[in-house]
C-alpha cells in the first residue's frame, strides 16, 4: 500500500473514531443539563437520605462496585427519562467511606446497544467495564445480548472500546446470556456470566483472558438442578474465610414454606474450587442472602482484607410509590460479610455510626409506649428470646404503610409483617442478642444478631415515623436520629 493511501485510510479512521467521541461528549453533556433542570421538579417525600437514589429517573441493579484511586465506586442501571424501566444507561456515584456518597456524572450511554449490568475492576489504573450490551435483532425472540467494554483513565470519562464485543456467544442457543463480573487470580483474568441452558436452568459460565481483551470460554462453573430456577442473574465469585463463595440471583424459582416468597431470589452457594481442572465443589445448598420483601441483583468488592456488598433495594414487579414524584430506586446499606461455617452473615459498614446525630431515646421502652423519628432512625434494642417481642413500625399520620417486626417464641422465628405480606426465617444467634433496625424515609433493615438474619424491605408511611413496643413487657432501646449522607454534586 502507497504512503498516500495508509495516509488517507489513518484520516478517515482518525476521523470516525473523533467524531464518535465528539457526539458521546454532547450526549454525556446535554444529559447532565437534562438532569440538572429536571431534578428541581423533583418531589421530595420519598427521598431516602441515607441511601443511595437516582437523581432523577429510574434505577435498578448495581453494576459495578470498585475502589479506585482512594474512592469506592458505585455503577446501577440507570434510566434518566422516566420512572419506568427503559433503555438502559449507566449512573455513577462515588465515597471514601461506603456512607456518604456524591453523584457523578452518568458513566455509559445507550448507542445501537442498550447498556445492560456488568462489573469494573482497576487493571493498573485503568478503570475498565465489561458490561452486557442488549440489543434488537430481527429474529425471534428480538433481541441478543454479547459482552462489551469500556476504559476510564481518572475514573469519571469513559470510552467504549472500538473493537467490541468482546464476548459473542455462549455455548447455549439461549440470547440471555448477561452481568459479566471480572476478578484476578494468578495474573489471570476471569468473568462469570448468567446464562440459562437449552432446557431452561439457569447457569454460570466461566471464561478466562491473559490480558482482559481477548477472552475465551473455559467451563459452566455451575447450573440449577431444575429446582433453582430458569435463569441465574447477577453472578459473583470471591474467596471468604478460605472458601469459595457463588453469588447467584435466580428467576423462576419456586416458593417452598417460608423460602423464595419474593418474585425473584438472591443468594449463595458455598464451596471450594480449583484453579487447575476449573471444578467448583459445593459443600452446601442454595441459601437466600436476605430475607426481606425488596433485595436484588447484588455486587461486592473487596478492600484491606474485607467483603464488601450492596444491593438493589427494590423487586420487580413491587409497587414503587415515589414512580409519581420524579424517581424511582434505591441501594441498600453498604454490608459487610463475614463467613460462619458454611453461612455468611451480614453487617452495615463501621462507617454508618457517623451518621448518628443527636440520641432520640436510650433506656426501657414501656409497653405500648412509642418513639417518633422524623425521616431516618436507627435503633439497637436488646432482646431476650425467651419472650415475645413485637414492634410496630407506622407513620405518625392516618393511612400509609405499616409493619410488624416480631420474634415468635414458639417457632423461634423472626417475622416481618409488611402489611400483611409475611417475610419468617429463623433465627439461631451467634453471639449478641439484638436487633439493629435502619429506618430511612421510606425503607426498613433488620440485622439480627451478629447479622446472621437481615430483612430489608421498602415502605411508606404517612408522616413521621412511629416505632411502638406491642411486646407484653417493657424493651431495652437505643435510638438514634441519622444525618443525610449523600449530595447531588
Amino acid at each position: 500500500m502507497s504512503l498516500l493511501k495508509i495516509y488517507v485510510v489513518f484520516v478517515a479512521s482518525y476521523t470516525v473514531v473523533h467524531l464518535e467521541s465528539l457526539r458521546d461528549v454532547l450526549a454525556k453533556a446535554e444529559l447532565e443539563i437534562y438532569i440538572e433542570e429536571k431534578k428541581i421538579e423533583i418531589n421530595p417525600r420519598y427521598k431516602l437520605l441515607y441511601h443511595i437514589t437516582p437523581a432523577v429517573g429510574w434505577m435498578n441493579a448495581p453494576n459495578g462496585f470498585v475502589y479506585f484511586k482512594g474512592e469506592f465506586h458505585v455503577f446501577y442501571q440507570f434510566y434518566p427519562y422516566d420512572t419506568q424501566w427503559g433503555p438502559m444507561h449507566w449512573g455513577h456515584v462515588t465515597s471514601r467511606n461506603l456512607v456518604d456518597w456524591k453523584h457523578q456524572p452518568t458513566a455509559l450511554l445507550p448507542g445501537k446497544e442498550q447498556c445492560f449490568s456488568g462489573s469494573v475492576t482497576d487493571n493498573d489504573g485503568i478503570l475498565t467495564v465489561m458490561y452486557t450490551a442488549h440489543q434488537a435483532s430481527n429474529d425471534p425472540p428480538y433481541y441478543n445480548e454479547t459482552q462489551y467494554m469500556a476504559f476510564s483513565i481518572d475514573g469519571i470519562d469513559f470510552h467504549k472500546y472500538r473493537h467490541n464485543p468482546v464476548i459473542v456467544s455462549s455455548p447455549f442457543t439461549s440470547p440471555d446470556f448477561r452481568d459479566p463480573k471480572i476478578f484476578k487470580h494468578n495474573n489471570v483474568w476471569y468473568t462469570v456470566v448468567g446464562s440459562k441452558t437449552d432446557d431452561h436452568r439457569g447457569v454460570v459460565l466461566l471464561y478466562q483472558s491473559m490480558n482482559i481483551i481477548n477472552w475465551e470460554f473455559v467451563t459452566v462453573l455451575a447450573e440449577s438442578n431444575g429446582e433453582l430456577g430458569s435463569m441465574w442473574e447477577s453472578p459473583d465469585f470471591f474467596e471468604l474465610n478460605g472458601k469459595h463463595v457463588l453469588l447467584i440471583s435466580p428467576q423462576g424459582m419456586v416458593s417452598q414454606g417460608d423460602r423464595y416468597k419474593n418474585t425473584f431470589q438472591t443468594g449463595y452457594i458455598i464451596g471450594n474450587f480449583n484453579y487447575d481442572n476449573f471444578q467448583f465443589t459445593a459443600e452446601a445448598t442454595f441459601q437466600e442472602l436476605d430475607y426481606g420483601h425488596d433485595f436484588y441483583s447484588t455486587q461486592t468488592t473487596e478492600k484491606d482484607g474485607k467483603r464488601y456488598l450492596v444491593a438493589w433495594f427494590g423487586m420487580w414487579e413491587s409497587t414503587h410509590s415515589e414512580d409519581v414524584d420524579g424517581w424511582v430506586g434505591a441501594m441498600t446499606l453498604f454490608r459487610e460479610l463475614d463467613l460462619v461455617g458454611t453461612r455468611i452473615v451480614m453487617k452495615p459498614v463501621d462507617a454508618i455510626t457517623s451518621l448518628r446525630m443527636q440520641t432520640v431515646s436510650e433506656g426501657e421502652l414501656a409497653r405500648n409506649s412509642s418513639i417518633q423519628f422524623e425521616k431516618t432512625a436507627e435503633l439497637i434494642i436488646n432482646v431476650d428470646l425467651s419472650e415475645k417481642i413485637e414492634l410496630e413500625l407506622k407513620g405518625s399520620g392516618v393511612g400509609g404503610d405499616w409493619a410488624i417486626v416480631r420474634w415468635d417464641v414458639d417457632e423461634a422465628k423472626m417475622v416481618l409483617d409488611r402489611g400483611g405480606d409475611v417475610r419468617q426465617v429463623g433465627w439461631e444467634p451467634l453471639d449478641s442478642m439484638t436487633w439493629r433496625l435502619f429506618l430511612d424515609t421510606c425503607s426498613i433493615e433488620l440485622f439480627c444478631g451478629e447479622g446472621e438474619v437481615v430483612f430489608s424491605s421498602r415502605m411508606y408511611p404517612n408522616g413521621h415515623w412511629r416505632v411502638k413496643n406491642l411486646s407484653p413487657h417493657p424493651i431495652h432501646v437505643v435510638a438514634y436520629k441519622l444525618k443525610q449522607s449523600y449530595r447531588e454534586k
